[in-house]
């Protein structure tokens, strides 16, 4: 079972804005009528019921939106791109930079991962009394993209935990429609498996099955952390105990402690705890066992003989009645690093100007244009560029760089 991957999404660029003008008698240059680029398409994640794994994502891990058209003459805008949709099972998380910045917990729940880039405005927006005859255009903005990793933590409202070989596959055959593998020896479960509880008149809950932990698992020991996520949805936990350990209350506590040290919200969560294999044991040991954990709710059951499994089953859903359904907190898209608007760097005799500002001005004015390069060069000037340059040390001939721009400096 895959149930966790890392994909890279990119949503699509902006179109290009363009110079263009028609021609009409008596109009300057016939006047501008540049259209704008499309928008670029985005990248939207989307749960559905008909998938249960990640596996589609074993092998294509790039996703990319389609980008805006350019604009065209006669003011005509140009095609925005298509979104891409892309399918997760329901209940995926997704992360960036190890933050949870959505919880696709609901078949048919969208979000935006990666928002298309706009399109650039064509001439037509720049023409002024004073500029009849523009010839600037902007160039669509980049798409946002992003490194997303997808964990899957699957939707259950009871989780049975325990050590190996304590009966848990036998359990959930018994109680549900799931048909785990059953054998006698350590980790059968090599896979969470789910099944449905019915409880009759339309009333039904699920479980998962852990597979087997170990002390050590919250660091991955055994299959450790691999399947404690799947247990972090559930809204109770079903602590499994065999009644043939001689010490069934130090295999308890190491259960708690090992969910504790994986996520503290397992300390909040519903707990029963079920002693099974009665079948085993004689009645005297069972009820000592029980005695154990007096300020537990506690079952003594068979899953081989059925015995305790009908009380079991209902106190498992009146426990699910009780409870909220769990959800993960969300975190706000992690904030990009705070880098001045613009900046001069000192190499010999030649001056680099760069900052974020400077970047965005350069990628957004198609500078081949004079009425660009001269609307740049303005946008640059109200930034502070001649006071930068003169903080810096700069002298009359000395060179500046701005991109891909380079030219001598005279005051």
């Amino acid at each position: 079972m895959i149930d966790r991957t890392k994909i890279y999404v990119a949503a699509g660029k902006g179109g290009n804005g363009i110079v263009s003008f028609r021609r009409e008698k008596f109009v300057p240059k016939g006047g501008p009528d540049g259209g704008d680029g499309g928008n670029g398409g985005s990248v939207i994640i989307e749960a559905t019921s008909s998938m249960s794994t990640l596996s589609d994502f074993k092998y294509k891990k790039h996703f990319r939106a389609e980008s805006g058209e350019n604009g065209k003459g006669s003011n005509m805008t140009g095609k925005s791109g298509e979104d891409l949709v892309i399918k997760v099972p329901v209940g995926t998380i997704l992360k960036i930079n190890g933050r949870i910045v959505a919880d696709l917990s609901e078949d048919k729940k969208r979000f935006v991962i990666a928002k298309g880039g706009r399109g650039g405005r064509g001439n037509a927006h720049f023409a002024t009394p004073t500029r009849q005859a523009p010839t600037i255009a902007e160039n669509g903005e980049d798409g946002e993209a992003y490194e997303v990793e997808l964990e899957l933590k699957l939707l259950a409202d009871v989780g049975l935990v325990g050590l190996p070989n304590v009966g848990k596959s036998s359990l959930i055959a018994a109680m549900t429609n799931a048909r785990p593998k059953i054998a006698d020896y350590p980790f059968t479960t090599l896979d969470p498996v789910l099944g449905k509880v019915e409880m009759g008149r339309g009333k039904s809950y699920v479980i998962v099955d852990i597979p087997g932990l170990i002390e050590g698992a919250h660091e991955g020991k055994g299959l450790g952390d691999e399947f404690l996520k799947h247990a972090e949805r559930t809204k109770v936990i079903a602590h499994v105990l065999s009644l043939t350990s001689d010490s069934i209350v130090e295999d308890y506590q190491k259960i708690k402690e090992e969910m504790k040290l994986y996520s503290p919200n397992f300390e909040k969560k519903g707990e029963i705890v079920v002693l099974n294999k009665s079948d085993l044991v004689d009645e005297k040991v069972a009820r000592m066992a029980k005695e154990k954990f007096k300020d537990k709710k506690v079952f003594v059951v068979s899953a081989m003989t059925g015995s305790g499994l009908e009380d079991l089953k209902k106190a498992l859903y009146y426990e699910i009645q009780k409870l909220p359904a769990t959800e993960f907190r969300i975190e706000e898209f992690p904030e990009k690093p705070v880098e001045l608007p613009i900046f001069v760097e000192k190499a010999g005799d030649t001056f680099v100007v760069r900052g974020s500002e400077v970047e965005k001005l350069l990628k957004k004015y198609q500078i081949n244009q004079k009425d660009g390069m001269e609307i740049l060069m303005k946008k640059l000037e109200d930034l502070g560029l001649e006071r930068q340059l003169i903080k810096a040390g700069i002298k009359d001939g000395d060179t500046v760089v701005i991109g891909e721009m380079e030219f001598e400096f005279y005051r």
